[in-house]
């Protein structure tokens, strides 16, 4: 069962607590870097809940980061992708997913992509870049050439549809954050997918509360403003869930035992 978010209590829009509507109960699920095992036994977990307390409309709502780092990329596209034909999902762009779609004709894309951990989702998909190795230059359109393929029509849809945000009743979901001063439904997308610093220094209202992954950190992070659910999986071990309904934030994650 879902236990009480801490200080949940000082979200606050124009004064009061926020609310979703009648009916709508959202999962957000963090972000999740490859791990497969993490993000089964988390829906796992998720399951019981709605078994255990069903309700009207039950939304799943990821923030983005599905792949790298993690040793089971593709397989976790593989699973979002099975959830989806169960349930009601959105899925978010995260800035892994946005610089790995770039990486197939960019090669400088490339290059970042492998330092902020492509090669392990490449290994996933059953591509090993000889080039890593010590291989030739000519080996980076291979590769790029060969994860295109290996992505097959299934996951380039699912790459390609993933939604830069969406919203509910008082609540603003998103991958990394947003830039105060520009309306939320005006936001460029760089900002959706990467800002850090000046979003998660500001303490003004953005019109909702922002929901969003990214920056991780140890636990769970509540501000007036915002709540970041990003509790770096791949390296802690813990995949983070945030319950909402109505005025109530709970958790879900893969390190607190089910009640």
């Amino acid at each position: 069962m879902p236990y009480p978010l801490s200080a949940a209590d000082q979200l606050s829009i124009s004064g009061r607590r926020p609310l979703l509507p009648p009916g709508i109960r959202v999962y957000a699920v963090g972000d999740i870097h490859g791990r497969l095992d993490l993000l089964e036994g988390l829906l796992g977990q998720v399951e019981r809940d709605m078994a255990a307390r069903p309700a009207a409309r039950p939304i799943f709502i990821f923030l983005g980061d599905y792949i790298d780092r993690g040793p089971a990329s593709k397989q976790t596209i593989e699973r979002l992708v099975e959830h989806a034909g169960s349930y009601e999902c959105v899925f978010l762009k995260g800035n892994h997913e946005a610089l790995a779609l770039r990486s197939l004709t960019d090669r400088i894309a490339f290059d970042r992509w492998m330092r902020l951990g492509g090669f392990e989702t490449l290994v996933s998909y059953g591509v090993m870049p000889g080039f890593l190795g010590g291989g030739p230059t000519r080996s980076v359109p291979e590769a790029q050439a060969t994860f295109h393929a290996a992505l097959g029509s299934k996951h380039m849809q699912f790459f390609r549809n993933l939604q830069a945000s969406c919203t509910f009743g008082d609540f603003f979901f998103v991958h990394a954050g947003v830039r105060l001063g520009v309306a939320l439904s005006q936001q460029a997308e760089e900002d959706l997918l990467w800002i850090r610093g000046e979003f998660l220094d500001m303490q003004g209202e953005f019109g909702k509360i922002v929901i969003h992954g990214h920056t991780p950190t140890k636990t769970v992070e509540v501000r007036t403003n915002r709540v970041n659910i990003d509790t770096g999986a791949f390296a802690t071990g813990r995949l983070t869930c945030l319950v909402l309904e109505e005025s109530s934030l709970s958790l879900i994650d893969t390190l607190t035992p089910a009640s």
